[in-house]
């Protein structure tokens, strides 16, 4: 069985623990250590129990913390060469992460990580580089993809593949075209290299979930262009229209923005 928390799932902080009862690995980094200690401690997790860190891409909201984590802890990190070359450049990671501790990934090769067979796959992102991650253990599959822009047919496999599925519902179209933000940065959002939004999420969960789908959970939602219940409805309302109903035929869940969710046990 797996356990999946989510410690923070925004622009100002991302991460994600999958645990097996004996190994444990983080997704991300961009939440600060004192605050993912404490969230550790109060759910009971030992931190000298996660052995490996994935990182989908190089945006400070994913990786500010990865370098201090992976020193302190002695962990290793395990990115595309892309992405470790961001890492590199970013001036807010103060402390980068030790040449010894970084793993190297490619796209589409399964590597086995420990307990967890993980499977790095493009997603359209304005970042050096960007992957979800399709990851198995112990017979269940895990998926998580997190900005994007589109969702292209290689991303599709993975959603159609998977038991438990992390995908982004970032924003309201509306409240982005009506909203304060420059047009430069409303452009940016909405490009196919920007963020989902919550009808793009649905349609993507609605166009390639198998039978076998279990829990999908929202993530990355915007502060200023979504709310929560807004996510949660329209992703509900456009299930409900194809036959799909939520806490009958699958569990849909929203993860905070800065605070801890879960924890999900995974079967």
């Amino acid at each position: 069985m797996l356990k999946f928390i989510s410690f923070g799932s925004g622009s100002s902080g991302n991460c994600y623990l999958l645990a097996t009862p004996t190994d444990a690995l983080l997704i991300d980094v961009g939440v600060g250590l004192r605050g993912l200690k404490k969230a550790c401690r109060d759910y009971g997790v030992n931190l000298s129990q996660i052995h490996h860190v994935l990182i989908t891409h190089d945006h400070a909201d994913h990786i500010k913390s990865v370098g201090s984590f992976s020193h302190d802890y002695n962990v290793p990190v395990y990115a595309t060469k892309e992405v470790h070359e961001g890492i590199n450049r970013n001036y807010c990671v103060t402390q980068k992460v030790a040449p010894d501790m970084a793993r190297y990934l490619v796209k589409g090769t399964t590597e086995q990580i420990g307990e967890f067979a993980v499977t790095p796959f493009s997603v359209p992102h304005d970042s050096s580089d960007n992957v979800g991650y399709f990851i198995e253990a112990g017979g269940t599959d895990f998926c998580i993809i997190t900005d994007a822009g589109t969702v292209t047919e290689e991303m599709k496999v993975y959603i159609q593949r998977t038991h438990h599925l992390v995908i982004e519902a970032n924003h309201d179209t509306e409240m982005v075209l009506s909203g304060p933000y420059p047009q430069f940065l409303k452009d940016r959002i909405l490009s196919h290299t920007g963020h989902l939004s919550n009808r793009d999420c649905a349609q993507a969960v609605i166009d390639n979930m198998s039978d076998h789908l279990r829990n999908v959970w929202l993530c990355h939602l915007s502060e200023e262009n979504n709310h929560p219940e807004l996510a949660r409805k329209t992703v509900e309302t456009l299930f409900r229209s194809y036959g799909v109903i939520p806490g009958a035929d699958l569990q849909l869940e929203v993860l905070k923005r800065n605070i801890p969710t879960g924890p999900f046990e995974l079967e």
